[in-house]
């Protein structure tokens, strides 16, 4: 079972946001754009998969991201009414 969704998204952390100036005024920033993926794997492929998307996102700076593991019960296919493995 694999899928991977990526939206654009914006967000609040660490960073704190950031100021600008527009037309003489000063105005701070406090969602930042951000990626978010969301990524659908095998149980036995998590580890694997968690090592791959740390080691290529690591800089050592704020802004690297974070990591959720949820588990997915199930997948359903609409149009199919396909489950499981078979649905992603």
């Amino acid at each position: 079972m694999t899928g991977m969704t990526v939206t654009e998204v914006r967000g609040a952390g660490k960073q704190k946001g950031y100021t600008q100036h527009y037309r003489g005024a000063e105005y701070t920033v406090n969602l930042i754009q951000k990626l978010k993926l969301e990524i659908v794997v095998a149980e036995a492929d998590v580890d694997r998969i968690v090592e791959a998307i740390a080691t290529a996102a690591r800089t050592g700076e704020i802004g690297d991201g974070k990591i959720f593991l949820s588990p997915v019960l199930d997948a359903i296919r609409i149009r199919t009414g396909e489950r499981g493995g078979e649905a992603v």
